[in-house]
């Protein structure tokens, strides 16, 4: 169970590392027609030259360069980055626990492989100059790479997770985790099984990631692309506007339902009767009973994509009430997720909070997970059209990332950037050799360590060195360890230290290293 402690373990911790070395010059990459030919003799090549250039620049020969990261994205300082590590590693765990295996698949693909499968969503996708006769773009998700890698493949039957970045030309919300560039962590089970299984299974999977993370209350949203589209069809909306009213719709937990009936009616071309009539079903939302409910609506009931949708939405909530997880889960018929794929279930969890300290109602603060089935995809890949129905469901790492950023500055604590167990640490001058041999020992022996990379480092300065990195011990060898062939070991919590033999030293360390 990853929980917030768990992020940020005892001690003091490393905030910032050394500096090793001068920076880089400014401006990254160095123009060769500017640095080639190389000078004469006495001009320092090419670095002399960029360093030239750079200094010219300050002081008004030519525009300096700028130094931030790219609009949506960021760098992870070292603290960051071990936070993140550790969140993946929690996600990767559950995913592991499920008998998923890993894959990989290119950054790029191509343009044709990409269009045509996220509807209105298509106008965020990177796409890229012609490299030399093919049109690639970036991949916007791992789902349509996914249903691509198993068309070229010819398999039928797989259950994989894939975490990797992905990128969207979106309009970025840093505080909300929402980025250009940005990590997503996906679980999926392609394959012919009997119907709800392996969506249950999905489900169960959010459930237990949200509640081992411990971020606070949370709901799963379920609903099914047929029961929408069959209250489409009884509303008198014609299949060619299905895709862009499902849209509309879900923007229902963004904005009010009034904004929502204007933009059916003004850009999509609804009529405000039809609007309406969408109106009554899209904001209902519920459990078993609304299911049997619709499953006797008079209209509902004849449309034979509803009542198909109807039918499994009944069968996912027994087998989630076998799982136990029921209580946080809701059917809501609000629920759309624009992406074109969907076929059938999809989802979403969300975040809530009370929205002030005097109201008991929950309101959403973000989606931190989504997915669905989708078992046309795959089909659009293959050369004769075959389908390989999968279901998946998508971590937003990213949203939850900024979540537990954010508590850890307001809980004043801070996380250690580095994994490292023992500094070997030296109290006299010229032990250089026995602090290199003692290392070697506990390297070899798997132990995490790490010394000073100076030939006579003052003992205090080590000691001080494990108390703000969080290093929860001190191996030091000096004169009188080597001759009594002992070391001592420190604590650095408690201060306390005690001679151990040699030989039973990396024993000793385990030992205390238990959890």
């Amino acid at each position: 169970m990853l929980r917030l402690g768990a992020l940020t373990a005892a001690g003091r911790f490393l905030l910032a590392g050394p500096r090793l070395g001068p920076p880089r010059p400014a401006g990254g990459r160095v123009s060769l027609s500017r640095a080639w030919p190389p000078g004469p003799v006495g001009d320092r090549g090419l670095l002399s030259r960029q360093v030239r250039v750079v200094r010219g620049s300050a002081h008004g020969g030519g525009r300096s360069p700028v130094l931030k990261t790219p609009k949506g994205t960021r760098d992870h300082p070292p603290a960051q980055a071990a936070l993140r590590d550790r969140l993946l590693a929690a996600v990767v765990a559950c995913f592991k626990r499920h008998g998923a295996a890993a894959i990989d698949t290119p950054v790029l693909e191509l343009r044709e492989t990409l269009m045509g499968k996220y509807g209105e969503e298509a106008k965020l996708i990177y796409e890229l100059q012609d490299q030399g006769g093919e049109l690639l773009a970036l991949r916007y998700d791992l789902t349509v790479p996914f249903a691509r890698y198993l068309a070229m493949n010819k398999i039928t039957n797989m259950k994989r997770y894939h975490v990797a970045k992905v990128y969207r030309r979106d309009n970025p919300a840093t505080t909300r985790g929402r980025y250009r560039e940005f990590y997503q962590c996906d679980f999926d089970i392609a394959g012919q099984f009997d119907p709800m299984i392996p969506d249950a299974e999905c489900l169960k999977i959010v459930h237990e990631i949200l509640s081992d993370l411990q971020l606070g209350d949370f709901l799963i949203k379920v609903n099914d692309r047929r029961i929408l589209n069959g209250v489409f069809a009884i509303c008198g909306i014609p299949e060619s506007k299905f895709i862009t009213t499902c849209s509309t719709v879900d923007k229902l937990d963004k904005i009010p339902w009034q904004d929502v009936k204007n933009e059916m009616v003004g850009e999509k071309g609804l009529s405000p009767e039809a609007a309406d009539r969408i109106g009554e079903y899209v904001r209902l939302h519920g459990g078993l009973d609304l299911i049997e409910r619709l499953l006797q609506d008079p209209k509902l009931s004849q449309n034979k994509l509803a009542k198909e949708g109807l039918g499994d939405m009944k069968l996912l909530f027994e087998y989630l009430t076998l799982f136990g997880i029921t209580g946080k889960i809701s059917f809501d018929l609000s629920l759309a997720r624009g992406l074109d794929y969907y076929t059938g279930v999809i989802f979403e969890a969300v975040l809530l909070q009370q929205e002030n300290d005097h109201e008991e109602e929950l309101v959403s603060v973000g989606s931190v997970a989504g997915g669905g089935r989708y078992d046309g995809l795959v089909g659009m890949f293959d050369p004769k059209g075959r389908k390989v129905p999968c279901v998946g469901v998508s971590i937003g790492i990213e949203r939850i990332f900024s979540i537990l950023e954010q508590r850890v500055k307001a809980s004043g604590e801070n996380v250690r950037a580095t994994e490292t167990q023992v500094l070997v640490a030296t109290p006299q001058k010229h032990l250089l050799a026995a602090r290199l041999k003692l290392i070697s020992e506990l390297w070899d022996a798997g132990i995490k360590a790490e010394m000073f990379y100076k030939k006579d480092p003052k003992l205090l300065k080590q000691l001080q060195y494990c108390e703000d990195t969080g290093i929860p011990l001190a191996a030091i060898v000096g004169e009188q360890e080597l001759t009594d062939g002992v070391v001592k070991l420190r604590d650095v919590a408690t201060r306390q230290e005690v001679d151990i033999p040699r030989e039973k030293l990396v024993d000793e360390i385990r030992r205390r290293l238990e959890p």
